[in-house]
């Protein structure tokens, strides 16, 4: 046989086209494996034993699997039914201990701590005499943790409920050219005119005042009242009184005539109500 006979005997080469488009087209394709479809599955492809598991319930910690078992049944977290609670969950220490057994290490320090706690309610109490304190609840520690546990992951799960950055929102960033020159806001002549008149009313507000001090006397105005009064023996009570010379000579007069007539020098008389005030003198002048 030569070569010519043996190119007739080989089959034709299927163009591009043919060679990419799949022998079987009238079913649907399990998968793809580096961009070819699958239509069955390989003889030789192996399963690992742990990558069909599914975990119903994951939980974060002993107390919480303990807190889960006790919330589950509605037991009174306050008087724990602990045969029932230690069953269940060394149910599932012992599920975890088969899969994982560094996980289930503190697992199984809660579940000696269950047994010691189980074991201490069914001892007889210890006879007690008088007065000595009531025992306390072998549950007690375990049921302040749980309170505890509790009070925490509803704080934490508070917070989780906030929005966060990055989770709920994103910040809304805007890119402002630096290069621009600044726009400075038009200023009016009248705005000016205020704003300098604005700034004189505030200066004389704070301007200094010189305060002089000026010596006055209660006993030397008393005198010159006497004197004044011995010449014509009764005046008006607003006669007396000089404003010109300021509040403070008056306040000083008001309290002279006051001290006359304390000392019984002088008189303050009146016709009617709303009537003038007039002031005398009580004794005859030399």
């Amino acid at each position: 046989m030569n070569g010519a006979d043996v190119a007739a005997e080989l089959p034709a080469a299927p163009d591009a086209e043919a060679a990419s488009t799949p022998a079987v087209v009238d079913r649907v394709a399990l998968a793809r494996l580096y961009g070819e479809p699958l239509f069955a599955l390989p003889q030789d492809l192996y399963i690992p034993p742990d990558a069909l598991e599914v975990f119903l319930e994951a939980f974060e910690g002993p107390l919480d699997l303990l807190l889960y078992l006790i919330r589950r049944q509605n037991f009174n977290i306050l008087d724990i039914p602990m045969a029932e609670v230690t069953r269940q969950y060394l149910g599932y220490v012992e599920q975890i201990r088969q899969r994982n057994l560094e996980l289930a290490a503190e697992y199984l320090l809660m579940a000696a701590m269950l047994i010691e706690i189980k074991s201490r309610l069914l001892l007889p109490p210890a006879p007690r005499t008088e007065g000595q304190e009531e025992p306390e609840d072998p549950r007690a520690e375990l049921v302040r943790r749980l309170l505890e546990y509790e009070r925490i992951k509803l704080a934490a799960q508070a917070l989780d409920a906030l929005p966060q950055h990055g989770r709920d929102f994103w910040r809304a960033q805007v890119l402002i050219e630096l290069s621009m020159p600044p726009r400075w806001p038009h200023v009016a002549p009248e705005e000016l005119r205020a704003a300098w008149h604005d700034i004189l009313r505030r200066a004389r507000l704070v301007q200094r005042h010189t305060i002089r001090r000026e010596a006055l006397s209660v006993r030397e105005t008393m005198s010159d009242l006497l004197r004044s009064l011995q010449q014509r023996r009764w005046a008006e009570f607003h006669e007396l009184f000089e404003p010109a010379r300021g509040v403070a000579h008056a306040v000083v007069t008001f309290i002279a005539l006051l001290e006359l007539g304390k000392e019984g020098l002088l008189d303050i008389t009146q016709a009617e109500p709303f009537a003038p005030i007039y002031v005398r003198l009580t004794y005859s002048p030399v």
